[in-house]
């Protein structure tokens, strides 16, 4: 059980946004916390293709030529911070030397740079990839009062449930993993 007291350690997590969540760019959003400190928070969203956006599109776009045969990756909506800059949260056996890549913990990493872009249009590059466009940033204790206000979720996040299946899936398959059925929940906070 953890301590009261002790802040919450939340990096590696996932967020899930709860129904009433307020803020339309968050709504059935699942959101990967790449680093969590009394510093504030960065994530990806996970759960929001963008689209009329392939990855094969922005390779063009950045003039990156690409392999025959090498993998197509998502494109997500990645939160309203930075919606230029990608984003590359992959598995973890990619980057492991680059002083590029933010591991997160020994099944997830983050890589910012267009190396890992390049890698992969070339055949390489992590077994396990999404890109995201922009982030999610919250400032000190934002988070943790969004949290309080029965504004999120969290759940232990499972390299099959953020990089598998079907966006459309996730939010629903997030809220099931912690076992409540999400028909079953409510937007109004409840204070004991």
């Amino acid at each position: 059980m953890q301590d009261a007291d002790a802040p919450l350690q939340l990096h590696g997590k996932l967020l899930v946004a709860m129904p009433g969540m307020g803020d339309p760019r968050f709504e059935r959003s699942v959101v990967y916390l790449c680093a969590h400190s009394d510093e504030g928070a960065m994530g990806l969203i996970v759960n929001k293709p963008v689209d009329g956006l392939s990855f094969s599109d922005l390779l063009t776009q950045l003039d990156i030529s690409r392999a025959p045969g090498a993998r197509e990756i998502r494109v997500h909506f990645g939160g309203p911070v930075e919606h230029a800059r990608g984003f590359v949260l992959h598995s973890g056996d990619y980057g492991q030397a680059r002083e590029t890549t933010l591991r997160v913990d020994s099944r997830f990493a983050m890589t910012a740079t267009l190396d890992v872009l390049e890698d992969i249009a070339g055949g390489n590059g992590p077994r396990q990839a999404l890109l995201a466009l922009g982030y999610a940033g919250w400032g000190p204790g934002q988070l943790e009062d969004e949290i309080q206000q029965n504004g999120w979720l969290t759940c232990e996040a499972a390299p099959d449930l953020v990089f598998g299946g079907t966006d459309a899936t996730k939010w629903e398959r997030a809220i099931r993993s912690l076992g409540i059925d999400p028909l079953l929940l409510s937007a109004a906070a409840g204070r004991a």
